[in-house]
């Protein structure tokens, strides 16, 4: 555990300074050789296209611009390389959070709201959790972190009919909107629009027209050639 006296409140971040940073706990883990990136690294990161959500497409001078205002909080720290500046994280000592946590808010960062079990999969190269029950207790531990300590960090969403567990989502944003939707909202987002309707009706009666068309002019020829129908 990172130090108390370290914990503080940080102002609410925009999505790219999500992004950055989740880029940075990851990369730390799948590509230590390279670690700490430089912003090329970085960028090609935040705009990577499998294991994102939302995809997202950022510029050079925009990851720059995010990873400077994260600099101002040290949650980034920079350190100079051989040709290039690189950069690093300070999110757990920052935050006075244990790297188990840390692995856990970057899966929230770099992938949107997840189930336990999504983000044990999600963590896998950051940190082996034993099982879902573990990431369970330390998801708990982020939600109910007090005032002092600089309040919750995570928040469980209600359910979404139709899900078998709730998700859970980073607050490092702000406050979470729930997904959940009641049975009169999934009704309606599949409701056929009135013109939709009319039009149906009116290609049904045109149909049903055509078709008793038909059965009189096959009558009429039965009739001439002595078939009955």
């Amino acid at each position: 555990m990172a130090d108390p006296a370290s914990m503080k409140t940080i102002p609410l971040l925009s999505l790219l300074e999500t992004r950055v940073l989740g880029v940075l706990v990851e990369k730390e883990h799948t590509v230590p050789d390279t670690y700490p990136l430089s912003r090329n690294a970085l960028t090609a990161g935040c705009n990577q296209k499998n294991n994102r959500d939302p995809v997202i497409e950022a510029a050079e001078a925009d990851v720059q611009a995010a990873v400077d205002s994260l600099r101002a909080q040290t949650l980034v720290i920079e350190t100079s390389g051989a040709r290039v500046t690189r950069y690093a994280h300070n999110i757990g000592r920052v935050l006075g959070v244990p790297s188990q946590s840390v692995a856990l808010l970057a899966a929230l960062m770099l992938r949107g709201p997840q189930t336990p079990a999504e983000l044990r999969g999600a963590t896998e190269r950051m940190h082996r959790f034993a099982d879902v029950s573990s990431v369970e207790a330390f998801l708990t531990e982020l939600a109910e972190r007090s005032e002092d300590a600089g309040g919750p960090l995570v928040v469980k969403l209600a359910r979404v009919a139709g899900e078998r567990e709730g998700r859970w989502a980073h607050l490092l944003s702000g406050p979470v909107e729930s997904r959940q939707a009641d049975s009169e909202t999934v009704r309606s987002s599949i409701d056929i629009p009135f013109s939709e309707l009319d039009a149906l009706r009116a290609n049904q009666t045109r149909l049903a027209a055509e078709v008793a068309d038909l059965r009189a002019k096959l009558e009429r020829m039965a009739a001439e050639l002595g078939i009955s129908l």
